[in-house]
């Protein structure tokens, strides 16, 4: 990867709902196991001076999507929708909350980042399958090249979230679009090895 490139880690979905216990949803024990690789992405990010994006669902009630299997979360406005406490957010960060699965569907998160000068899309959270995989095409789709960071993202099985990483670790749109750890990452931005921090 070209170490010219400003890199933008956007961490996808880390809201409380999907961490509340009591939901007892499939997804919530991988989607705690990323919290420490995260924060230790973010580390980096930090010390390169390089931008974090959250980027949460804000759905409504009576929204489409919830015309099908899928049950009211995360709505707008709502504590659920808010950003996870164990996550290393600062008010420097960008929060950008989306109407849909992709962080730049409804948003103006491609001209924010384009301002910014950034060139490729570091993607992170939850579910890789959905919103994190359609981030990484949306970010294609806004001229960006995109990383898919298998370590920092998670399905509501270990199954899936291999078999969707697997699928796009050989692409025509290689390098345009990666498959790599956060460590592949910033060695490959040259900003060495995260520091190992706790979740």
């Amino acid at each position: 990867m070209d170490r010219r490139h400003r890199p933008a880690l956007l961490i996808i979905d880390m809201v409380k709902d999907n961490f509340d216990e009591g939901k007892n949803l499939p997804i919530t024990p991988f989607a705690r196991r990323i919290v420490g690789p995260i924060n230790n992405l973010i580390g980096v990010f930090r010390k390169e001076r390089w931008p974090v994006v959250f980027s949460t669902d804000a759905f409504r009630n009576e929204d489409f999507i919830f015309t099908g299997r899928m049950k009211p979360h995360s709505l707008a406005g709502t504590e659920g929708a808010e950003v996870v406490e164990h996550l290393d957010r600062r008010p420097e960060d960008l929060w950008l909350p989306k109407p849909r699965f992709s962080a730049f569907f409804g948003t103006d998160l491609a001209q924010r980042l384009k301002k910014d000068k950034v060139t490729l899309c570091a993607v992170a959270g939850i579910a890789t399958n959905f919103c994190v995989l359609t981030t990484v095409m949306d970010a294609i789709c806004y001229d960006f090249q995109a990383v898919l960071l298998e370590d920092c993202s998670a399905s509501w099985s270990e199954e899936i979230h291999g078999q969707t990483v697997n699928i796009y670790r050989r692409n025509p749109l290689y390098p345009l679009l990666r498959v790599c750890s956060s460590t592949e990452l910033a060695a490959d931005q040259g900003a060495g090895v995260p520091e190992q921090r706790r979740a």
